[in-house]
């Protein structure tokens, strides 16, 4: 397995600068220091906004065919470094490595279709003649890019979260400051690597790792022209509110809940199969992670049954065996806040029928049923390896018990009813309704984001294109 280097610079104006080596990465399994990165300071993040702003007008010149040429580079050499990168984030996120060779793929993946659109970012023509006043008017648009933009990416997925800001902003032709996490800063780094070596503008991409205090000038600076922030709701929300006049793009947290319908039984392996793979795929980090089932009545006991028995063979473990399915935590902290989350729902009357216990940063799989909804487990976002088992009787009580939330990322429903489906589609207060699949379930390219507490706008590739682009209106007057 590839090995870590000692130390990583960070980027500023797309050079490689070691000026310290601050930053500590730990093995979230074994806590272990295992590499050492350049942190940034003020002065650092004030060079790079500047170095971007000076970068928007040769950015935005750049023909469409050289700005996919740089994404083009970027697949290939993703493809070259694919273990490495699987193994950085494998060590530093404690994701398994099954799982972290799946997040480089679909890291491949958001570049692969940003190369496509980029020479597909197209405008319309207007016919104006509306009235007999604007005869001979004709109207055109394009879009332009927006310009400088600030990133600021989770740990949970340090790759692809950071490439669903970064390779838009490449199609597109905006400078951008990233701000990775600074627990999982290593991904973004060795994708700023791979950047150093194109033909970008000179300041068309810093990427600093910083403390969270350290980061004001991410939000409050106004040469930014935007905002595009993934993480937990309470900072997503005060980053919008001290963001000024910027355009701000929030991928927030969720609360998912999939509806498992009355005509599944004969479907129950899948469904199972499907539900345990999106509650605790990467120790249900991730913020579509299942964390509410909702059974129907009659299939209720044999889905339980099912599901207490497949929880309960999931392999724990070091992240880096091949067999591991629920790997740590990102921190200790973490796991002891769910894990007394845990207690006291089961203190207030849940049944914990699988898991419940704690050592260190590696929590078990739990699986809970009939948790009261005042409980912080069921009302807020466990982010962790716990879903919550109830049933309904109606179908029009599921959907009620779904919308029942202050979240509203996506959910997922099983139904080969066709009208049931639309009714979810209708009904449901989230940002996707996946059908017969888990709310887990995501593809690049697809829009993707929430409503309510969940967050503002969308990504994807097209999503984050048309936010990383101004519509600008050309009138002709024919003579």
């Amino acid at each position: 397995m590839t090995k870590l280097r000692e130390r990583y610079p960070f980027f500023v104006a797309n050079r490689p600068e070691q000026p310290n080596e601050e930053l500590e990465v730990t093995d979230k399994f074994s806590g272990e220091v295992v590499t050492r990165v350049a942190l940034a300071r003020t002065p650092d993040i004030d060079r790079a906004i500047a170095a971007a702003v000076a970068a928007e007008k040769p950015f935005a010149q750049m023909p469409p065919y050289a700005r996919q040429a740089v994404l083009e580079h970027c697949v290939k050499r993703f493809r070259e470094r694919f273990e490495e990168l699987a193994h950085a984030l494998c060590v530093e996120a404690g994701k398994p490595i099954k799982d972290s060779r799946g997040e480089v793929t679909r890291l491949i993946d958001t570049f692969r279709v940003a190369a496509e659109e980029s020479v597909r970012i197209d405008g319309e023509v207007l016919n104006l003649e509306i009235s007999a006043r604007a005869k001979g008017y004709r109207g055109f648009t394009k879009r332009v890019p927006i310009g400088a933009c600030s990133f600021i990416s989770p740990f949970n997925f340090p790759l692809n979260l950071a490439a669903h800001k970064v390779a838009p902003a490449i199609a597109v032709g905006c400078p951008f400051v990233l701000k990775p996490a600074s627990r999982t800063p290593l991904g973004a780094l060795i994708i700023g690597e791979v950047l150093a070596e194109t033909e970008l503008p000179p300041g068309a991409f810093s990427i600093l790792p910083v403390h969270r205090d350290g980061a004001d000038l991410f939000t409050t600076d106004e040469r930014f022209k935007l905002l595009s922030f993934t993480g937990s709701p309470a900072v997503g929300w005060d980053l919008k509110a001290r963001a000024g006049k910027k355009k701000v793009v929030l991928e927030l947290g969720g609360n998912a809940a999939c509806i498992v319908d009355e005509d599944q039984r004969d479907q129950l392996d899948r469904v199972v199969e499907r539900i345990v793979f999106g509650a605790y795929y990467q120790s249900g980090q991730s913020c579509i992670s299942v964390q509410r089932i909702l059974v129907h009545a009659s299939l209720y006991d044999a889905l339980r049954e099912r599901l207490v028995t497949a929880v309960r063979a999931l392999r724990s473990g070091d992240p880096k065996d091949e067999s591991t399915f629920i790997g740590p935590m990102i921190s200790e902290s973490e796991a002891k806040r769910l894990d007394g989350w845990i207690q006291d729902a089961a203190k207030k009357g849940a049944k914990v029928l699988v898991g419940g216990k704690r050592e260190g940063t590696m929590l078990d799989a739990t699986l809970v049923e009939d948790t009261p909804r005042d409980c912080a487990l069921y009302a807020e976002e466990a982010f962790g390896p716990v879903a919550l088992l109830s049933r309904f009787e109606r179908f029009e009580d599921a959907i009620a018990e779904v919308n029942d939330s202050k979240f509203g990322l996506q959910a997922g429903v099983f139904t080969r009813d066709v009208f049931k489906a639309q009714r979810a589609w209708d009904e449901l207060e989230v940002g996707g309704v996946i059908i017969n699949d888990v709310p887990s379930f995501r593809v690049d390219n697809m829009p993707y984001g929430g409503v309510k507490e969940s967050g503002l706008g969308r990504e994807g590739i097209r999503s984050a294109i048309d936010d990383m682009t101004e519509v600008r209106l050309m009138i002709l007057k024919m003579p």
